[in-house]
């Protein structure tokens, strides 16, 4: 079964750019059709999809991401990451990597909160 770990500074100042790590187990990244999201939610929120990079390493972005998002990939360490620029205290959320291939499993998130 594939398991995910978040892992990353918990407090970033504004302005700063936000950098978090999923460590892959029990599976590749690289496998065929599984995708590899980055997901939040913002305290009082739902949840938002902010991107995802496939087993191909294709990207896409949310529009409401996109200008200021990065994803990318380590196949040697099994692990993909986010960076997310010029963050703002609307940052703070609880962010979790999650892989889909139809069964989508979920990292248990890690709070980030973003200082003014």
């Amino acid at each position: 079964q594939v398991q995910l770990q978040e892992s990353g500074p918990g407090l970033v100042k504004s302005s700063q750019t936000l950098s978090l790590i999923c460590t892959v187990s029990g599976g590749s990244i690289t496998t065929n059709y599984y995708a590899w999201s980055w997901i939040r939610q913002p305290p009082g929120k739902g949840l938002e999809w902010m991107g995802v990079i496939t087993y191909d390493a294709s990207t896409y972005y949310s529009p409401s991401f996109k200008s200021r998002t990065a994803i990318s990939r380590d196949t040697h360490k099994n692990q993909f990451s986010l960076q997310l620029s010029s963050v703002t205290p609307e940052d703070t959320a609880v962010y979790y990597c999650n892989a889909d291939s139809g069964v989508r499993y979920w990292g248990q998130g890690t709070q980030v909160t973003v200082s003014s």
